[in-house]
């Protein structure tokens, strides 16, 4: 919540004028909801008893293609209460404008709103959101499909993911909450409803399928794994329900794609699965997002590849590294192998292999079915948290040279985890670049580059980066990658500097 100061008593003014027009909003916008609150059990990971407060009857669902063609309302009337509109109040302090005359004066505060959605997933005030539709939010209100309003807060969020937990105190009265489903389970062609506030005009839901279960490379997103849709979906859906039939959530409505600047549907939208969501929720009661790590290094399985190796269709992970140490290595796996499929769940390329790891339980042991030569193989392998080996050991470099002022990490499986954007997990990471670092006029490097050497001496560790930049000196190479593309940047005293494709 944004608390204001005695000197911002201004600029709480401010705020709330707008978050009164938004609440305004808020009461139009949900009245178009309509239908009675049904309260619907939310199953937390691993609890097998619900509190007894979300206990409802199940929803009736449609039982023939007669009842399906004649209406939706049956789930949609059991949803619609546990989806809410999210309004957002961010002050932006722009401190001093200068007039004609060279007077300098202090700018008066303004508020930027925006809106989004949310689902409850807790009778008890818990509602799920994209990170992106409260970040940065100074304020921020919920308001239900039965015009009651909260004021919320941010209990966890993790832009990786972009998923945001809120939290509102409804007293003694339990919330509607929506059932968090398996979205394993769905299937291309079954039939979703999309539940948000899209483009501000108030509650709605829209019909459509499951387009793809498996949907990645999209750079929405660190997972790269979604479930796509033609339902509906536009700006302020973000943070809405995807529901099935059987009236329960599988997908966080993300994103959406657009074939011009508008920004409207054109059937290709984009939800995080409800099973990243379950990892996400288990994350926010221990405050940081820990998954469980293999210590693998592959490949997708090509033409070639798949016709070599026996196969009738490419598909899977050809190993090409195995970390020492690693569960994997504990477990066998060896480069050249062929991942197939883990607990039985198709691999089809290392982005649904680090999802099915990502929502895998830590602790357990997974059966990876391999190919090698020839034979299918079952290998156990026990899901344990990456190591941060070695320690990330972080260094700002002293100035005087180019990287002056940067800061630097040791790359282990779990920085590597933690800062995500699909990094090594050995090497040296750029962490931060100042805003009076010499390298940020340039643009190289960027925090997430990786630096692979410094005039053609490849470097492993900081210690490696601060002895060879100790000096200053007229001319610096440097030989980065940035999401596995590289490129050597070339920087000359005083101020002439170039990069190209390496």
């Amino acid at each position: 919540m944004f608390t204001a100061r005695p000197a911002d008593q201004q600029v709480e003014r401010v705020l709330a004028r707008a978050m009164t027009a938004a609440r305004t909003a808020a009461i139009a916008g949900v009245a178009l909801a309509g239908g009675a609150a049904l309260a619907l059990a939310f199953e937390e990971r691993r609890e097998a008893q619900a509190p007894a407060a979300a206990i409802a009857p199940a929803p009736r669902v449609p039982e023939s293609r007669a009842e399906i063609a004649l209406s939706f309302a049956p789930v949609a009337r059991a949803a619609q209460p546990a989806v809410v509109n999210i309004f957002t109040a961010r002050v932006v302090r722009d401190r001093f404008r200068m007039d004609g005359f060279f007077a300098f004066h202090l700018n008066q505060p303004r508020v930027e709103n925006s809106l989004g959605s949310g689902v409850i997933i807790d009778p008890k005030g818990f509602i799920i959101t994209n990170a992106h539709v409260v970040r940065g939010a100074d304020e921020i209100l919920v308001a239900l499909a039965d015009r009651r309003e909260f004021p919320a807060r941010v209990v966890f969020a993790d832009a990786r993911l972009d998923l945001a937990l809120l939290k509102v105190d409804p007293g003694d009265r339990p919330l509607p909450a929506l059932a968090i489903g398996d979205s394993d389970r769905a299937e291309v062609g079954d039939l979703v409803l999309a539940i948000g506030n899209p483009l501000g005009v108030g509650q709605t839901v829209t019909q459509g399928i499951v387009s793809a279960t498996a949907r990645t490379g999209l750079g929405i997103s660190d997972t790269q794994f979604f479930l796509q849709t033609d339902a509906a979906i536009n700006q302020g859906n973000s943070g809405g329900a995807l529901v099935n039939l059987r009236g329960e959530l599988i997908g966080v409505n993300t994103a959406i794609l657009t074939a011009g600047r508008d920004g409207g549907n054109i059937g290709l939208g984009f939800a995080v699965p409800s099973n990243m969501v379950k990892v996400f929720l288990a994350a926010a009661r221990t405050g940081k997002l820990v998954t469980a790590w293999l210590g693998v290094g592959g490949e997708p399985v090509s033409s070639e590849t798949a016709a070599a190796a026996g196969l009738d269709r490419p598909g899977g992970v050809l190993v090409s590294e195995v970390t020492p140490g690693s569960p994997a290595a504990r477990a066998g796996l060896r480069p050249g192998d062929i991942i197939l499929a883990l607990d039985g769940k198709e691999v089809s390329d290392p982005a649904m292999l680090r999802y099915r790891i990502a929502t895998s339980e830590l602790g357990s042991e997974a059966r990876l079915s391999v190919l090698r030569d020839g034979r299918v193989l079952t290998l156990g392998v026990p899901l344990a948290p990456p190591p941060e080996t070695p320690p990330r050991n972080l260094t700002t470099l002293p100035r005087g040279t180019i990287l002056g002022g940067i800061t630097i990490a040791n790359l282990s499986p779990a920085l590597a985890q933690e800062l995500g954007a699909g990094l090594p997990e050995r090497g040296v990471v750029v962490v931060d670049v100042p805003a009076d670092a010499p390298a940020r006029v340039t643009g190289f490097p960027q925090p997430g580059d990786v630096i692979e050497a410094i005039d053609r001496q490849p470097v492993r560790t900081t210690e490696d980066v601060r002895r060879r930049t100790a000096e200053p000196a007229a001319r610096t190479e440097l030989l980065l990658s940035r999401s596995g593309q590289r490129a050597l940047c070339i920087f000359q005293a005083p101020r002439s500097w170039g990069c190209r494709t390496a």
